[in-house]
């Protein structure tokens, strides 16, 4: 018997639609950088992948949870502020998105805050494409926990074997898999020297999706 096809793509966010990821960690790293904490870009990849947090960084060199709160806020302020300042697109997302939408329904299951979120998404560019969005306030477990993405296949009344994960990161792609959700990896600068060998595709970029589509 044949494997049903597929019907759903899930896209993480950032990384996939909109080069973020750099700028979330240039934000955190200043921010914990004014209390005197280094955040090399080695141990925060292992922060990211195992969904963990930076912040406990501050906490193991004894500082003062206050004081973290107020760095804190800095970041999400510095954040935003390089979300309206730098250039996030990634050439060929909307181009690839109008194709795909003719035969997919398609969501966003992001890890992002929502009050980020719309600064990304000034307009509907890209989010009229979608039949919901999933931020990080919509569930309990972030990624790699599987609840994201499993509430995606709920909303969509879908079973895992019809839908697709489009990811960049190691922690993203434990998600999809956790959830019985294939998975195709697109290739990011930022996340490149994460595992995916569970991963059941790899993608040089996002144009390369509806001709694997057809495939599949």
């Amino acid at each position: 018997m044949s494997a049903p096809r597929r019907k759903f793509i899930l896209w993480d966010n950032d990384g996939v639609l909109v080069d973020t990821e750099q700028w979330y960690y240039t934000a955190t790293r200043r921010a914990l950088g004014e209390l005197g904490v280094e955040l090399p870009p080695e141990v925060y990849q292992q922060i990211m992948i195992k969904g963990q947090s930076s912040w406990s960084l501050a906490l193991q060199a004894s500082i003062d949870e206050r004081q973290i709160d107020a760095a804190q806020a800095r970041r999400d302020s510095y954040y935003q502020h390089y979300l309206r300042t730098e250039d996030i697109r990634i050439p060929g997302v909307i181009e690839v998105l109008a194709e795909l939408a003719e035969d997919y329904d398609m969501a966003i299951v992001t890890t992002c805050k929502r009050r980020d979120f719309e600064v990304i998404h000034p307009n509907d560019d890209i989010l009229h494409f979608m039949q919901f969005v999933l931020a990080r306030e919509d569930y309990v477990y972030s990624k790699p926990h599987p609840e994201p993405y499993l509430m995606a296949l709920n909303k969509f009344s879908a079973p895992a074997e019809q839908a697709l994960v489009i990811e960049d990161s190691e922690r993203g792609l434990q998600a999809a898999r956790a959830a019985s959700i294939d998975c195709a990896i697109v290739d990011n600068h930022f996340t490149r020297g994460h595992d995916f060998s569970q991963a059941q595709y790899r993608l040089k970029t996002l144009a390369e999706l509806p001709q694997l589509l057809r495939a599949t």
